[in-house]
């Protein structure tokens, strides 16, 4: 490995670059999790995170990964034996569907090419059969980091609502909370599963379930195992500004500034801005020659971009050129997609100078490891990011 000056481009579709601000909020002396001042600290905060998931109602923030997150909407919300709904879009929806397998859940799993999202026609056509509603939930990975294919929420929610179907809608928001519009109150979701390291900006260290009342409704009669991830006990606690636990501390400091960040600019300037570095990322992918792994630019991410490097090449041999020339990180393919594909993450604390900065390596890199590439990819990337 060479050795190298400047900072380290950390382009993987998370963990993301933390801001210096949100890294000054968590180098904050550690209160005492039981005292006023974290009470203080935990209502304010507990407000701020809501809009992020497009909700006025509860949002519990456990110490943990977007994993225990994923487990804990399955265990709060259902029973051993029912049957739920699930998608094959990619590697994280697959790993979801074997977590509700391992709880004793039922999953009628609906395969998939990794190269598109959730059909809404395959949604309306499993419900519309399931006549005796033994479907529980339906699983949906919203932005399928594998994959950067984004699935259509709100087309999903019209299908479960035309099959009269009393399903719960469970979402992942992982890799979508904070970079691309989403909104759990208004497109009808009951669960929404989120993390800290993406687009909140934040360490890996906490996981969220945002829940409306009919999630909640189910949770009082749920008789999967559970006791860590009871929403009932957090919620308590939670009224006077306190968690039955001790919290992640250091890492609710930051939330709080990543909150505020997000609050002074906008979220709707946020998510154009990720709209922004996806379509000059995609302008740079084709003026290379090469393709985007999403195959219908309805799902296309704003918070990553899969790149098939096609014919003989290898993927991670392109990706170790780059880390060890350059000091940039990009995210690897994962299952069937392994040595496929690189993904670029162009999400989080980001600008149009880093995303220039990262194509050039990228180009570069791609040169060196022998793969073809137009190098007026580049220009294309750079005529998006001036408006032209």
């Amino acid at each position: 490995m060479t050795a190298h000056s400047g900072r380290h481009f950390l382009q993987i579709p998370g963990p993301t670059n933390v801001p210096d601000r949100v890294l000054r909020a968590i180098a904050q002396p550690t209160i005492d999790h039981r005292g006023p001042e974290f009470a203080d600290l935990a209502k304010d905060l507990l407000q701020r995170v809501r809009p992020v998931f497009g909700t006025s109602g509860p949002v519990v923030i456990y110490p943990s990964s977007g994993t225990a997150a994923w487990e804990a909407a399955l265990v709060n919300t259902l029973s051993p034996g029912d049957r739920v709904l699930a998608f094959e879009t990619g590697h994280f929806a697959t790993l979801w569907r074997q977590m509700a397998e391992r709880l004793g859940l039922e999953v009628e799993f609906v395969p998939g090419d990794w190269r598109h999202g959730v059909d809404p026609a395959a949604v309306a056509e499993h419900l519309n059969t399931d006549t005796a509603h033994r479907i529980s939930a339906v699983m949906v990975v919203h932005n399928e980091t594998s994959t950067g294919v984004t699935s259509q929420i709100p087309e999903i929610r019209a299908a479960i609502d035309e099959a009269e179907h009393p399903a719960l809608l469970l979402v992942d928001t992982i890799s979508s909370l904070g970079s691309i519009d989403y909104r759990h109150e208004e497109w009808g979701v009951d669960v929404t599963v989120g993390c800290s390291q993406k687009g909140l900006m934040l360490p890996p260290g906490l996981g969220f379930n945002a829940i409306s009342e009919k999630a909640l409704t189910a949770s009082r009669t749920a008789k999967l195992p559970r006791s860590y991830f009871e929403w009932s006990a957090i919620l308590d606690a939670n009224e006077q500004g306190f968690f039955p636990y001790t919290p992640a501390t250091n890492l609710l400091y930051g939330l709080r500034e990543a909150c505020l960040m997000l609050e002074e600019e906008g979220l709707a300037n946020v998510f154009a801005r990720h709209d922004r570095h996806a379509a000059a990322t995609r302008a740079a992918v084709r003026g290379w020659g090469l393709e985007v792994l999403c195959a219908d630019e309805r799902e296309y991410s704003s918070s990553l971009t899969a790149v098939l490097v096609g014919g003989a090449h290898d993927a991670d041999k392109v990706r170790r050129i780059i880390l060890d020339r350059f000091d940039m990180s990009l995210g690897t393919g994962l299952g069937k997609l392994a040595g496929r594909v690189f993904r670029i993450g162009h999400l989080g604390d980001f600008n149009d100078l880093t995303l220039a900065g990262t194509l050039a390596g990228v180009q570069m890199g791609l040169e060196l490891s022998g793969v073809t590439v137009d190098p007026g990819g580049l220009q294309d990337a750079l005529e998006v990011l001036r408006g032209e």
